[in-house]
């Protein structure tokens, strides 16, 4: 009983870390790479449709990504979509595909950079804390319906507590890596 609320917290806890990490990859840090465009989603005959199904993108070096779209009357959709997000970069439409060149980032960038990432990190961490009380709102019911005693429910909250400490140290190791790989030119 208990050692399924153990285990089902930490399985949330390593979802929170994963969604933080995939947060991550929209950040742009020394090298570009293509999850920078996987927020753009554009109108493909009236649904909203992530730009890596309606064609390839591909990271041709540090600082260039080319779009080929399949259906070539995408392309001003395409242009219009990547604009309204605001990637860093002004699509370059030729009529056959769209090369975004990005610029090397400056230091305020990298430094704004750092900032989103660490508001990201402030998140993982909230939905760190909010699984830990979830985990022991299931623990004090059951010491409430006489299924645990006090001292039980006790040793569990500590549990619950020490799992969520453990993730809640991965996060800033996270953080800290992160962080080091962004500023670093």
């Amino acid at each position: 009983m208990l050692n399924e609320i153990y285990s089902e917290c930490e399985t949330k806890m390593q979802l929170s870390i994963n969604h933080m990490l995939r947060d991550f990859k929209t950040l742009r840090t020394g090298k570009i790479t293509t999850s920078v465009l996987d927020n753009v989603r554009i109108d493909y005959y009236g649904t909203l449709t992530a730009l890596d199904q309606v064609g390839s993108i591909i990271a041709t070096d540090a600082t260039t990504i080319v779009i080929n779209p399949w259906e070539k009357n995408l392309l001003s959709a395409i242009d219009s979509a990547i604009s309204k997000a605001n990637v860093g970069a002004n699509p370059n439409n030729d009529g056959v595909q769209i090369k975004l060149f990005f610029p090397a980032m400056t230091v305020e960038q990298r430094q704004e950079s750092v900032k989103q990432m660490k508001g990201m990190g402030e998140h993982a961490k909230v939905s760190l804390r909010n699984d830990r009380k979830n985990a022991n709102d299931k623990i004090k019911k059951l010491e409430k319906d006489k299924l645990i005693t006090a001292d039980e429910s006790k040793s569990a909250q500590e549990a619950i507590q020490k799992i969520t400490d453990k993730y809640s140290a991965n996060v800033e190791q996270i953080l800290k890596d992160k962080e080091v790989e962004i500023l670093k030119v």
